[in-house]
C-alpha cells in the first residue's frame, strides 16, 4: 500500500468520526474521486510534485460519494469531487454540495458546453456514445448512422443495449429529449425496446462483446470501452474489437452525443485554494493527455489529444449542447425509460 493510500484510509476513519480533519491544511487537498482508473496514479503524482500538496483520496461510486458528502454536512471534509457523467455532477449540484469557481484558466481552457454556466463544475475529459454493428449481421448499407435510426423496424431483435437505470443511458435519454421534445423521445424509446435483442444487461464492454458474438447485431457504447479492446495487451480482447465496426452517429445531424469525466469544488471545502489549484492543473495539456492516454478519453483541451488509437478513429462532429442538460432532463429522462418498458 502505497503513502497515498495509507493517508486515504485513514481519513476515511477519521471521516467517520466528524470535523477532525475537516479544517485547511496548506499542503492537503481532500479529493473524493469515482474515477477509479490506475492510470490516474500519475495525474495526482505529478500534481503533488509541482505544488507540494499531498492529495488524500476518499475512492467509491459516484453516487456513494454524493451522498456521504450531503451526510457529513458542513463539517465534510471533501474538498474536490471528480466522477464521471455531467448527470452525477447535476445531482451534486442540486443538493448545494458544490460552489461556483471564478477561475479565470478554467474559463479561458475548458470550452463552454463542458462545464457549468456559472462555475460549479467543469468537465476535463470527454466519452462520445457511438454506435457499434457486426458487419455479419447487419450490411454496411443497412447500418444505423443516427441514434433516431436504432427505432428502425427493420433492427427488431438486434440491438443489445444497457439498462435504462444507467448514466449514461439517462444521459443519452436527456440529450434526445432536448433535441426532439418529450413525446417524441418517448416514441423513440418504445421503438428500440421493441427492437432489443435481450432485456438490458451488463456494460459496455459486455454489449460490443455480445455484437462481436453475433448475439445481437448493433449496440452502443463509450469510445473508450472500444479503444481498450482494440489496444488491449489480450488477443482476444482485440479480436472482439475487430469483429464489430465502430459508428459516429449523427454526424449529418447536429453531432455525437458525448458526456464528460469532471470535478467540482465542495461548499464547504476546508482547503478551497488549493482545490482550485487541483481544477487548473486537470486543465493543464500535461493532465489531459494522461486522461487521453490513461482511459482512452478525449481531452477538452484543444491540441491535447495524443492517442494512437483514437487518432485512428478519425474526426467527428460533436453536437453542441451544453451537458448541463443531461442532469436537467435526467428526471424526465427516467420517467420515460419506465414508460417505455426500457428495463
Amino acid at each position: 500500500m502505497n503513502f497515498n493510500r495509507i493517508l486515504s484510509v485513514a481519513l476515511a476513519a477519521v471521516v467517520g468520526g466528524g470535523a477532525a480533519i475537516a479544517h485547511a491544511d496548506e499542503n492537503v487537498l481532500n479529493l473524493y474521486s469515482s474515477r477509479h482508473y490506475q492510470t490516474d496514479e500519475r495525474l495526482y503524482s505529478d500534481f503533488e510534485k509541482a505544488t507540494g500538496i499531498t492529495i488524500n483520496r476518499i475512492e467509491g461510486k459516484g453516487d456513494a460519494l454524493i451522498q456521504r458528502i450531503a451526510s457529513e454536512g458542513a463539517n465534510s471534509p471533501a474538498d474536490v469531487l471528480l466522477t464521471v457523467d455531467a448527470g452525477r455532477l447535476w445531482r451534486a449540484d442540486q443538493q448545494g454540495l458544490l460552489q461556483p469557481v471564478g477561475s479565470e484558466a478554467l474559463a479561458a481552457a475548458i470550452p463552454a458546453n463542458v462545464r457549468h454556466p456559472d462555475g460549479h463544475w467543469f468537465g476535463f475529459s470527454r466519452r462520445a456514445r457511438i454506435l457499434y454493428y457486426n458487419p455479419d449481421k447487419v450490411s454496411a448499407a443497412d447500418a444505423p448512422t443516427t441514434y433516431e435510426e436504432l427505432a428502425d423496424p427493420k433492427y427488431k431483435g438486434l440491438i443489445c443495449i444497457r439498462s435504462g437505470s444507467n448514466i449514461y443511458s439517462l444521459s443519452l435519454m436527456s440529450h434526445l429529449i432536448d433535441k426532439h421534445g418529450e413525446e417524441a423521445a418517448e416514441e423513440w424509446a418504445k421503438a428500440v425496446v421493441a427492437n432489443f435483442a435481450r432485456d438490458p444487461q451488463g456494460g459496455d464492454t459486455d454489449q460490443i462483446r455480445a455484437v462481436a458474438a453475433g448475439e445481437c447485431g448493433i449496440s452502443v457504447g463509450n469510445t473508450y470501452y472500444y479503444a481498450r479492446l482494440a489496444a488491449s495487451d489480450k488477443a482476444e480482447d482485440r479480436a472482439v474489437a475487430e469483429k464489430v465496426v465502430p459508428v459516429w452517429p449523427n454526424q449529418n445531424e447536429g453531432g455525437v452525443h458525448m458526456n464528460i469525466s469532471g470535478a467540482g469544488i465542495a461548499k464547504n471545502a476546508p482547503n478551497r485554494e488549493n482545490a482550485v489549484k487541483f481544477l487548473e492543473y486537470l486543465a493543464s495539456k500535461q493532465a489531459q493527455r494522461y486522461f487521453s492516454n490513461g482511459n482512452n478519453e478525449y481531452p477538452v483541451v484543444v491540441g491535447a489529444l495524443d492517442n494512437p488509437v483514437l487518432e485512428a478513429l478519425g474526426g467527428f462532429v460533436v453536437d453542441p449542447i451544453n451537458v448541463a442538460v443531461y442532469g436537467e432532463n435526467q428526471p424526465l429522462a427516467q420517467k420515460i425509460y419506465d414508460r417505455a418498458g426500457w428495463k
